[in-house]
């Protein structure tokens, strides 16, 4: 069963009850208030397994801000806090603040077709159907252009192809969302290098800069830059009394922006909704994204495991940056982000204040072939084996501790569902 206690408590077991406004770090310079876990009442041998984790997996950095004061900041091997990582497609989200910006100061509106800032024939689908195409879309993932060409990076009109009709479908694609680079050059006048500087750096001290990487956009910074963005975030686009962006635009960023993936803002992923989508799968997970966490954090989350989660609830934000934490590279990292609150929830010494973890399957090899191994000790479960349309293809009932699934399936993608109770576990599974 799970454990939930009224939102009050859960605030004071947090240590968030403290009528305590946020702490900002000065613009420049590496002053930075801190807090020490103690004084949260965390506890210090959960916090070195957790970084030890952490270290196993191929971090640079990790970081705790509560209050805006650093209670966690560690570093690995020779990366320090003054080296700079990409943020991957967590960059995305900024971009997304960005555009808000600049719809505030009147250069563009987010309802607008997208021709009117990139120029008509910017895809090479049929014109009015290019016509349907609005800034919002590429916002939401909702351009209906074929992300299954053979490079969803490329942004030239021949790569970008009709395949339904804007707002009808929602698919992770890169390419229109890199355009929103061009949506900014265009309407501001300015570079999005340019405007970043001048609305954001100058604000917060945020600094970094976007990278031309093949087709791609990519955002660099200091671990640091990406905490100031999201203590930004935190306190609803205001920074030390300064309000950046419009909070009628930041609303409808960090909440459910279409009816086709729940879980998905304006290039934000949301936490705490009844389902949600996954790059390259048009399957729809029932459940939470990162059942782990509560239930009111947004995340900007990048390839690799580049993660910022901001949590309104507990005043705040954690950040990894790295490289793939296991084998292979995921675009959203949203199973390592659910084990990372397992491991988080642990810290906090309260195991009454938090909800019981979803369970964690282990499910190897994968890519598979003929078989498949699915250990979950000490449980009963049922395993399922989806196909992309959620239909299940085979089955195993009340399996205990662990089993052996002997595959008959054609090569492609899966998914893997294990239930336990009443908690279900989803796994992307290649079949060679």
């Amino acid at each position: 069963m799970r454990k939930v206690l009224p939102f009050l408590l859960l605030v004071v077991l947090h240590g968030g009850a403290r009528a305590q406004s946020l702490y900002f770090p000065p613009l420049s310079g590496a002053t930075w208030d801190t807090l020490s876990p103690a004084s949260l009442g965390w506890c210090q041998p959960q916090i070195d397994s957790l970084l030890d984790y952490l270290g196993d997996r191929n971090t640079k950095a990790f970081m705790v801000l509560k209050d805006g004061k650093i209670v966690i900041e560690h570093y690995y091997g020779t990366f320090t806090a003054d080296s700079s990582w990409y943020w991957a497609s967590a960059g995305k989200s900024l971009t997304a603040v960005l555009t808000g910006i600049a719809q505030q100061e009147g250069y563009l509106s987010i309802n607008d077709t997208s021709s009117n800032y990139l120029g008509t024939g910017w895809t090479s689908a049929p014109l009015p159907k290019e016509n349907l195409i609005s800034v919002r879309n590429q916002l939401t993932m909702t351009s209906g252009l074929d992300d299954n060409v053979a490079d969803d990076d490329c942004t030239e009109d021949t790569c970008l192809l009709y395949l339904a009709d804007a707002g009808t479908r929602w698919a992770y694609h890169n390419a229109p969302y890199t355009l929103l680079d061009g949506v900014i050059e265009s309407s501001t006048g300015m570079s999005l290098n340019s405007y970043f500087l001048q609305k954001l750096t100058f604000t917060t001290g945020m600094t970094g800069l976007y990278l031309q990487q093949g087709y791609n956009n990519v955002f660099f910074s200091k671990p640091r830059s990406m905490a100031r963005f999201g203590l930004m975030m935190l306190n609803h686009g205001n920074w030390n009394g300064q309000q950046l962006l419009d909070t009628n635009y930041l609303n409808q960023m960090i909440n459910t922006s279409q009816s086709l993936n729940e879980s998905y803002g304006y290039l934000w992923w949301l936490n705490g909704k009844s389902s949600y989508m996954l790059p390259g799968l048009q399957f729809v997970f029932p459940g939470s994204m990162t059942s782990s966490a509560p239930t009111d954090m947004y995340s900007a989350l990048g390839k690799n495991g580049q993660i910022l989660n901001v949590v309104p609830s507990m005043k705040l934000i954690m950040i990894r940056l790295g490289d793939p934490p296991a084998a292979g590279s995921v675009f959203v990292p949203n199973f390592f982000n659910d084990t990372l609150w397992q491991k988080f929830n642990a810290v906090l010494c309260n195991v009454s204040a938090v909800e019981e973890p979803e369970i964690a399957a282990s499910i190897y090899p994968n890519p598979a072939s003929d078989q498949l191994y699915i250990d979950l000790p000490g449980k009963v479960f049922d395993v399922s084996i989806l196909n992309l349309e959620g239909k299940e293809m085979q089955q195993q009932r009340k399996v205990t501790g662990g089993c052996r699934v002997d595959l008959s399936l054609a090569p492609g993608l899966y998914i893997a569902q294990i239930k336990s109770g009443n908690k279900m576990y989803h796994h992307k599974l290649v079949v060679q």
